[in-house]
């Protein structure tokens, strides 16, 4: 794998783990005791939503990577948070989605952005 798709994968990797702290962290929880418990549902999706994108091929393209990645890793998180015996209530879900979507697709977006401007 190139350093691009590496580097994509683990910044992808961090904004979850990333949302997961936060998340923990508005609910006065502690955060990095219960990390791992929060977060493997969607880094787990993450996985499967880069093999469904076949992300590796243009990492940093918002919709042909970003916007798959994203609804894998929300729709697949939920899934594995339900029969794990972890909640789902709508309200998470809806946080969650639209937290993940500004993550996963925006740093695809802005990443272009500057690409479009540098071949100015």
């Amino acid at each position: 794998m190139t350093k691009p798709v590496v580097l994509s994968f683990l910044l992808d990797a961090l904004l979850v783990v990333i949302f997961a702290a936060v998340g923990r962290a508005s609910h006065s929880e502690n955060v990095l005791a219960g990390l791992w418990n929060t977060s493997w549902t969607f880094l787990l999706a993450l996985v499967a939503g880069w093999g469904v994108a076949r992300a590796w091929r243009g990492p940093a393209a918002p919709i042909r990577a970003g916007l798959p990645v994203w609804g894998t890793t929300v729709a697949g998180g939920m899934l594995l948070r339900g029969v794990s015996g972890q909640g789902v209530q709508m309200a998470f879900v809806i946080v969650a989605a639209i937290v993940l979507l500004l993550m996963l697709v925006g740093w695809r977006v802005i990443a272009a952005l500057i690409g479009r401007r540098a071949r100015r």
